[in-house]
């Protein structure tokens, strides 16, 4: 793929980021800030060129898969009934679906569809534990935890910073790789954000 084509394919991937995020003002941002975070993970990792960059485009890419998902539970000020929260989980696979047959993309779908799969195996939508998860997925999923965190919702305030870390560190070795933890914790520490 030629460098202007390649280019503009990634502006157009980034609208549709910025059309999920237009559904919902709490999360304005929310998909740039964890690219951001998982690029900065994956470089300290030291992951090939080429994995950071299909990581940091999944991070985008992340939530796409909430245009499926309806408005009344997405935009809900108040916890999700099980029913509800049913269809939320629906939204990796939604996305992970968008772009399973794209062949440039079948390694983004991946990383996008495990993101909320859980280290000790409790996660979804598979079920996968430890190794099984795509790295770029856990990866992710800590950088999507933390930005979650540290922002306003409709049903909570914003965690501080050290809130955050300390829900990081708690759920190291469960929700998320500790490796991964560990690493973002010191990245975190290097930058005042």
């Amino acid at each position: 793929m030629d460098q202007q084509y390649r280019r503009e394919f990634l502006q157009v991937l980034t609208i549709l980021t910025k059309l999920i995020e237009m559904k919902d003002s709490y999360t304005e941002g929310h998909s740039e800030q964890v690219s951001l975070w998982s690029e900065i993970i994956s470089r300290k990792l030291g992951l090939s060129q080429k994995e950071q960059e299909e990581i940091k485009l999944a991070a985008k890419l992340h939530d796409i898969g909430k245009i499926g998902i309806p408005d009344r539970i997405l935009k809900k000020p108040a916890k999700l009934s099980e029913e509800e929260y049913a269809e939320v989980r629906k939204h990796s696979s939604l996305g992970a679906d968008l772009f399973s047959n794209i062949d440039s993309l079948k390694k983004i779908s991946k990383i996008i569809k495990h993101h909320h799969e859980w280290y000790n195996g409790k996660g979804y939508p598979d079920g996968l534990r430890g190794e099984e998860i795509p790295v770029g997925s856990r990866i992710i999923n800590v950088a999507d935890a933390y930005q979650a965190m540290t922002s306003n919702r409709p049903y909570r305030k914003a965690f501080s910073k050290e809130k955050a870390i300390d829900e990081l560190k708690r759920c190291a070795g469960t929700q998320f790789d500790p490796e991964i933890v560990r690493i973002f914790i010191e990245i975190l520490n290097e930058n005042i954000s």
